[in-house]
């Protein structure tokens, strides 16, 4: 039998369901004890292989599923939500929590059509006005490339969005007859030498660029300076751009997760 005892009493645990990973997390009250990120898998197979991923890496952690006391998810794949929640409902006695824009009452969504925002990035302007109480924005570097804005009375004054970099890399791939697909790599030099390197440089090079223009364009508009917040899986790829940003924290959407997971329980 599995000894819970180390633990408190509010294990959590958190999905956070994207086009390319399905990334999860283990809370213990507001310690992540762990996070595991696996490709996403779209087909007719995925509730089995998500399934023994999540047993299998609770059982390693020696963790008793009947331990888990809350669980919560956020997902931007529309078609694999059912699946997901039954399999989930199935594994744990916990209640599931599964978030919608309007899951946190506290946050207001300035836009044309609240509802069509992704939780993901609702999570991760939860847990930026947590964590840091200040107007921020918050750079997701995911399958798409997205900034979001908010101000630290929970106001989402919207959201720019560009494709992610292994998106971009992928499409030149796909769409040209000549050009290879690349790792996600930044060269020294802003002049490729082979092909491989060449559109590394062009596409990482631009990124570094595109980044910095939108975060001085929004600020520009709003008159002042943000904090500014990185995170998602590339938040590290891109060095030249630290100095950019604040803070790094790659996985604030897991955070934001948990507590608007939270706060429906």
């Amino acid at each position: 039998m599995v000894d819970n005892k180390k633990y408190s009493e509010i294990m959590h645990i958190v999905f956070d369901i994207g086009n390319s990973n399905v990334v999860c997390g283990l809370y213990d009250g507001t310690n992540c004890l762990h996070v595991w990120r696996w490709e996403t898998i779209k087909n007719e197979e995925s509730r089995m292989y998500y399934q023994k991923r999540i047993v299998d890496a609770l059982l390693e952690e020696k963790i008793d599923l009947l331990a888990i006391k809350y669980v919560s998810l956020s997902s931007v794949v529309p078609y694999m939500d059912d699946s997901f929640v039954e399999m989930l409902s199935a594994l744990f006695k916990a209640k599931i929590n599964k978030i919608q824009f309007d899951s946190y009452p506290g946050l207001s969504i300035h836009t044309d059509n609240p509802d069509e925002m992704g939780t993901d990035l609702i999570a991760n302007a939860v847990a930026a006005l947590y964590e840091e109480n200040d107007d921020t924005i918050i750079v997701d570097f995911g399958t798409a490339l997205t900034f979001t804005v908010v101000q630290k009375d929970y106001h989402i004054q919207g959201v720019a969005i560009a494709p992610g970099l292994n998106t971009a890399l992928r499409t030149l791939h796909g769409s040209t007859a000549q050009l290879p697909e690349v790792q996600a790599y930044l060269p020294a030099s802003a002049i490729g030498k082979n092909t491989a390197n060449a559109i590394q440089a062009g596409v990482f090079r631009g990124y570094i660029g595109l980044v910095k223009e939108i975060l001085q364009t929004i600020e520009k508009e709003k008159g002042k300076r943000f904090k500014r917040i990185a995170t998602g899986g590339l938040s590290g790829v891109l060095t030249p751009l630290e100095s950019e940003f604040d803070l790094v924290k790659k996985d604030l959407t897991l955070n934001g997760i948990r507590l608007i997971g939270e706060s429906m329980s």
